[in-house]
């Protein structure tokens, strides 16, 4: 019987003892995606989210208490005119045009001291690189309509939003390295700082111009009544995926939640040690001009108590910042089984096999779903080995998952049923 002593209170992987590796971590969960082709936001896609995600209660994983989940989240492309309300209603503030301003979700110590720590820290480094801060707002949540497990309530953080207005005549694409730059730097500065007893607590789910990641140790039905944003019918967006977390070995806690920055994740990347260890070794080598002076300050691209999933992501982050497309970054960590490919084009073999001198593959089963904030992809190991299938209705929408749409009568319309990742 478990006291609740043992529970993973606060955040990181346990130490290693005895049979325990937290190497060794690894899960199995669900990945869902909701997406408008055209571009064209709606509350509507955030609906269709919350049923496939509310559908992959089975991809999802639960402790002693059925209602303390493994982890549930939800990424969306930002949603400029909910958040330019909110900052007039809670911050007083005017933000700037779409693509001019960031928002980021934030895990925070429980102790207010440590808290006031955090914020005076980063807004520090804000300054320093040279961007404006707005402001900081506390993420209404309401763990009781949610009916959030003690265990997880116990590790819960204080989640609050960070919003960062763009340095006057930087492109959105550079606005986003310096946001890179800045959550490096005081993540590495807070993580290491021993006068906070709780900094594993600090954790930065998202700060992105583009893209906002809303997550926690939930089950996938608590998601949207736990965070009372999501069910605003101001927030808009024109994409959604959302994931169901089972760690299958692995410890559940709020951090490791998924989505990730950009990618969510089914399935295992059985090459993980050997693709850290090459991208370690390859960081005294990497050169490009897009970070400057600032390069040293983003390495490592991985931290050590990365996941799998979180170690891909990481990656995908850094060759999306350097300024690979999103497509190009998938086909570089996830190639497809070129090598007797006899039907494969030319160029599309001599792709793969330029950038096989760059990179080793990401092997293993895996079905991922991923972003860059305006583009969605999905991907599957080069055997698939967790498959994922979707469909384009005519609606306009890409849609993985399950999908209820109905009429007054509760007739199924426009209904897709999507084979989850198994």
């Amino acid at each position: 019987m478990n006291d609740g002593r043992h529970l993973p209170l606060k955040f990181g992987y346990p130490e290693k003892t005895g049979l325990y590796d937290p190497a060794m971590e690894k899960d199995s969960c669900g990945v869902g995606l909701v997406a408008n082709i055209k571009g064209q936001p709606s509350h509507q896609i955030m609906l269709d989210a919350h049923h496939i995600n509310s559908r992959m209660g089975h991809r999802g994983g639960c402790g002693f208490e059925a209602n303390t989940g493994d982890g549930a989240g939800i990424l969306v492309a930002l949603p400029h005119s909910f958040f330019q309300k909110i900052a007039k209603l809670d911050l007083d503030a005017e933000l700037p045009a779409a693509g001019g301003y960031a928002v980021g979700n934030i895990f925070l110590p429980q102790l207010e001291a440590e808290r006031a720590r955090c914020r005076a820290v980063i807004d520090a480094i804000v300054a320093e690189e040279n961007q404006v801060l707005v402001g900081w707002r506390e993420v209404p949540v309401d763990a009781d309509a949610a009916d959030v497990g003690p265990a997880a309530r116990m590790a819960q953080p204080r989640i609050e939003q960070l919003f960062i207005a763009a340095a006057d005549g930087i492109s959105q694409e550079s606005f986003e390295r310096a946001l890179y730059i800045i959550r490096k730097r005081f993540t590495r500065q807070l993580r290491n700082d021993e006068s906070l007893t709780e900094a594993k607590q600090l954790y930065v789910c998202s700060l992105s111009s583009k893209v906002i990641v809303y997550k926690g140790m939930l089950t996938p039905g608590q998601l949207f009544p736990f965070y009372k944003d999501l069910t605003n019918p101001d927030f808009e967006t024109h994409m959604v995926m959302v994931h169901s977390r089972f760690s299958t070995n692995t410890f559940p806690s709020w951090d490791r939640a998924q989505p990730n920055r950009f990618m969510s994740h089914n399935g295992e990347i059985n090459t993980l040690r050997g693709n850290m260890n090459s991208m370690f070794a390859r960081e005294g080598k990497i050169q490009t001009d897009v970070f400057g002076d600032k390069l040293s300050s983003i390495f490592p691209i991985i931290e050590n108590d990365f996941s799998d999933s979180g170690s891909f992501d990481a990656v995908l982050e850094f060759l999306l910042l350097s300024g690979r497309s999103l497509a190009e970054a998938v086909m570089m960590m996830i190639p497809e089984a070129w090598q007797k490919h006899n039907t494969m084009d030319d160029s599309k073999r001599a792709f793969y096999e330029y950038q096989s001198t760059l990179m080793e593959p990401w092997d293993g089963p895996a079905a991922l779903a991923m972003t860059d904030g305006r583009w969605v992809c999905g991907g599957l190991d080069r055997n698939g080995l967790r498959p994922m299938r979707y469909v384009v209705n005519g609606d306009n929408l890409l849609i993985a998952g399950v999908v209820r749409r109905g009429d007054a009568d509760g007739a199924l319309a426009n209904a897709v049923h999507v084979a989850e990742a198994q």
